[in-house]
């Protein structure tokens, strides 16, 4: 990796992980749908590991559930993933665009602000004014380059984006042409490639803010993200990654274990996942869940804070008591409900826990906010 690619605060995956997309395309013997850089099998590979090849897994999700995603995107229909905040759909989406099309970068990000020609195209005033609308003058957006050079294009919250830019997705998906009518002639259709799709998310927390038509959401096979069940998977996944980004930080020590199973189980108990993994039931005797979004990525977030600050304020390794001071500003954020639920959460739960990492946790509730 260059030196200009590790200054980059957040590669994209197809930089990320280039050598690994390499190494699957020379070995890759099998079919490729139109328009894919790899085969089914291999983007497979390269989204959930591959032992044998010495490729580990980028997310932890069913194998069912990636299979069915490839399946829809070498239909031809749109994808939509939909699932809780911080259930990793943006990274799927993005993984899944840079095994099939080698880039993840033609990205919509939705909002309320968002307009048509921020997804479509737009143009150079100072050319449409001395030339007219010429194809030079035209500005290309992420769909319009997407269908013109037959990649994925990925729509993040598409349901934060207006109605009627959202529907001005039906032709596409649908004809696999988009008109420019300013230009004439040829210039004027312009025809997806293969390989072009749309992959676009949606958290359940938005529903209802800008809900999709029924005519555009015929266009895509909805797949849900769901958090991760096992724990000792979840554990895994935060060590690794809270590692990587500490390394990239400059910050030589990772989290202890003990740190690493506190944060986890904590996340774990505050949005209701039981030991088993499942739910817990409405009505139990568990903790309540909290308004804030206590998502795995939310749990990465935190150990990396965790080792910022114990490493660059005391040159140490992150203790329990530095977890409560970086989990108070995940949890307890405008809503004093979730302040007094993560209080008794201390009083309940981490109080009759046993060990001597737990006690160090429960003596440092008084940092709380």
């Amino acid at each position: 990796m260059s030196t200009t690619t590790e200054s980059l605060q957040r590669p994209p995956a197809e930089i990320l992980y280039a050598g690994q997309i390499e190494q699957l395309k020379q070995r890759d013997g099998d079919l490729k749908p139109p328009g894919w850089q790899l085969s089914m099998k291999a983007a497979r590979s390269f989204i959930l590991g591959d032992a044998a090849l010495g490729i580990p897994p980028k997310i932890v999700a069913p194998v069912s559930s990636i299979e069915r995603m490839l399946v829809t995107l070498a239909t031809g229909r749109g994808l939509m993933l939909v699932g809780e905040p911080g259930t990793a759909k943006s990274l799927l989406s993005e993984l899944l665009a840079c095994a099939i099309s080698s880039a993840s970068t033609l990205t919509i990000q939705g909002g309320a602000s968002i307009t048509e020609d921020q997804i479509k195209y737009g143009w150079n005033y100072a050319l449409l004014i001395n030339e007219g609308p010429t194809p030079r003058a035209l500005v290309p957006a992420p769909l319009y380059l997407g269908m013109q050079q037959g990649r994925i294009v990925r729509f993040e919250e598409i349901t934060r984006a207006p109605l009627e830019v959202q529907d001005c997705l039906l032709g596409m998906l649908s004809d696999r042409v988009m008109a420019v009518p300013e230009l004439g002639g040829a210039d004027g259709m312009l025809y997806a490639r293969d390989g072009f799709n749309i992959i676009a998310t949606a958290n359940t927390r938005d529903r209802g803010v800008n809900e999709m038509s029924a005519a555009l959401k015929r266009r895509f096979d909805f797949e849900t993200v769901f958090p991760i069940l096992d724990f000792e998977r979840e554990l895994d996944l935060v060590a690794d990654s809270a590692a990587r980004l500490l390394a990239k930080s400059g910050i030589p020590a990772t989290l202890p274990p003990e740190v690493l199973e506190l944060l986890v189980s904590t996340f774990r108990d505050l949005r209701g996942t039981q030991e088993d993994g499942g739910a817990a039931p409405a009505g139990s005797a568990g903790m309540d869940r909290l308004t804030a979004v206590m998502s795995t990525a939310e749990a990465v977030n935190v150990a990396h804070a965790v080792g910022v600050r114990a490493w660059f304020l005391e040159q140490r390794e992150g203790n329990p008591a530095d977890l409560v001071e970086c989990i108070a500003g995940t949890v307890v954020k405008d809503n004093a409900d979730d302040r007094a639920k993560l209080r008794r959460y201390f009083e309940q739960k981490v109080a009759k826990r046993a060990g001597p990492h737990w006690r160090d946790y429960y003596e440092a509730r008084h940092r709380l906010p």
